[in-house]
């Protein structure tokens, strides 16, 4: 029997809550969504921009929730209903989380970056599980109320534990990684995103650096050295309780280098120089920005004292996750397809990587390669440019056939020549039916856009009409 997350108890201390009707009880999970909890849970009644938590409250009981976090007013609820009741369920869940933190022993390693922080993540997870018991966020739960939940989860008997966390404005890092307290942090990259709300990427890279502030006494910042900000990163990391700074990248100065890349369909071989020993590892997702990422992973691993030796080996395991580079055989009249899902998320620098790796895939007899782009959003006055010059890495990456949604990507279709250009239509929506009807056998269809541009409803419409019974079964994106 697995160890229980909390006790009641436990919980309404950490929180400065005032039980309910609640005796002796043991809490298996924590919630926000009765859409996803599960019997044993504790359910946060949160009152959110658009809905209050607390009009679910009913609906957490009858699905089994062991009691639900509430304000007063639920006194007015059942007398069945087991409360811990609080002036703020938010608030309380922060306390949860920042006591799961005290608590644990776990060394706790977190993630920022504009661009791979959840693949970091995930690799992170998965390297570290095999050498000891993994805690990190699922999806990417990684903002104001993700972090909190992710460290209110956390198993008291954890060996490691990962902290995914995000930001759209200045400041937001900083109180989130006071709450998860790293022993390391890594920045991926700094890019151009979210210049909507910022006046350069020098002020993105000081809020990315922001990470840096939570890190425990002695700890660990870790930096692209490729990247044009490092020395502004690195002066961050020097004014933080950092007792030591760890950079990667291709530059000969990188304490963790690629020394060289051999890449192929499924992956690559990877050269890496780690501190003056080379190792060769097969890296089991492709492209040059992944193996980049996870130079860092080992960065990472290292830093937290697991063997990165063992973790090296294990690159070859790795796998794209559904929204961020899957491959879905597709079965069109008269032949196979692929479909690459890259339909979770986009920025400048993501587009210009998914363009390299499907340069890498040739498409069979009949075949093209095809982009299906939406907009990338969030790039302020720049946006009609950002679009426009993906023309370009298009052109190299040979790419047959560009349909495209939204408003931005009209920027790119015009700059596109006509034997380039698909379709253009204003919504995903209107695009998704001319996409699944232009599928041809042999094709390598690539799908990506900001989660806002919704286009991963054209990954699961093709999944709908063209994929086989096996990947029917399989959960939607």
């Amino acid at each position: 029997m697995s160890t229980p997350l909390w006790s009641l108890e436990e919980a309404a201390v950490a929180m400065s809550a005032a039980p309910r009707g609640v005796g002796e009880a043991h809490i298996n999970g924590v919630s926000i969504d009765t859409r996803k909890l599960a019997p044993g849970d504790l359910f946060f009644a949160i009152r959110g921009e658009n809905r209050d938590g607390h009009d679910f409250v009913d609906q957490a009981m009858e699905k089994g929730a062991i009691a639900v976090v509430s304000i007063a007013k639920s006194f007015s609820m059942p007398q069945a209903h087991r409360l811990l009741v609080v002036e703020d369920p938010f608030e309380a869940l922060r306390r949860l989380g920042r006591a799961a933190r005290a608590r644990t022993q776990a060394r706790l390693i977190a993630v920022t970056g504009s661009v791979g922080k959840t693949g970091t993540k995930e690799a992170l997870r998965q390297l570290l599980g095999a050498q000891g018991k993994t805690h990190a966020p699922v999806a990417s739960y990684n903002n104001h109320w993700g972090v909190p939940l992710t460290l209110s989860r956390l198993p008291r008997d954890a060996v490691f534990a990962v902290s995914e966390i995000g930001m759209n404005s200045p400041g937001e890092i900083r109180p989130l990684t006071a709450m998860a307290r790293p022993l390391a942090a890594i920045i991926t990259t700094v890019e151009p995103v979210h210049l909507e709300f910022f006046p350069s990427v020098a002020a993105i890279a000081d809020a990315k650096a922001e990470i840096f502030s939570g890190l425990e006494a002695g700890g660990t910042a870790i930096i692209n050295i490729d990247n044009p900000h490092a020395d502004r990163l690195r002066a961050h990391a020097a004014a933080s309780p950092a007792g030591r700074i760890i950079t990667f990248g291709a530059s000969a100065k990188a304490e963790i280098r690629l020394c060289s890349i051999e890449e192929d369909e499924a992956g690559s071989v990877a050269v890496i120089d780690i501190f003056g020993e080379r190792r060769s590892c097969r890296i089991g997702m492709p492209g040059r920005h992944i193996a980049m990422n996870m130079l860092a992973v080992l960065a990472g691993v290292q830093a937290l004292g697991a063997d990165v030796g063992a973790a090296c080996e294990d690159l070859r395991e790795l796998t794209p996750s559904q929204g961020r580079g899957a491959r879905i055989a597709l079965h069109p009249p008269g032949g196979k397809a692929l479909l690459i899902d890259e339909s979770y998320n986009a920025n400048p620098a993501s587009m210009r990587a998914m363009l390299a790796n499907l340069a890498l895939l040739s498409p069979e007899r009949g075949g093209r390669r095809v982009a299906v782009l939406g907009d990338m959003l969030e790039l302020g006055r720049e946006a009609p440019r950002f679009h426009a010059e993906l023309a370009e890495p298009i052109a190299q990456a040979a790419v047959d056939l560009v349909h495209a949604s939204g408003p931005m990507m009209r920027h790119l279709y015009e700059a596109l020549p006509s034997s380039r250009r698909g379709h253009y239509a204003t919504t995903s929506a209107e695009l998704e039916p001319v996409v699944v009807e232009a599928l041809q056998a042999g094709d390598i269809v690539a799908v990506k856009g900001s989660l806002g541009s919704r286009m991963g409803r054209i990954v699961q419409a093709l999944r709908t009409r063209h994929g086989s019974p096996e990947e029917l079964s399989r959960p939607p994106c």
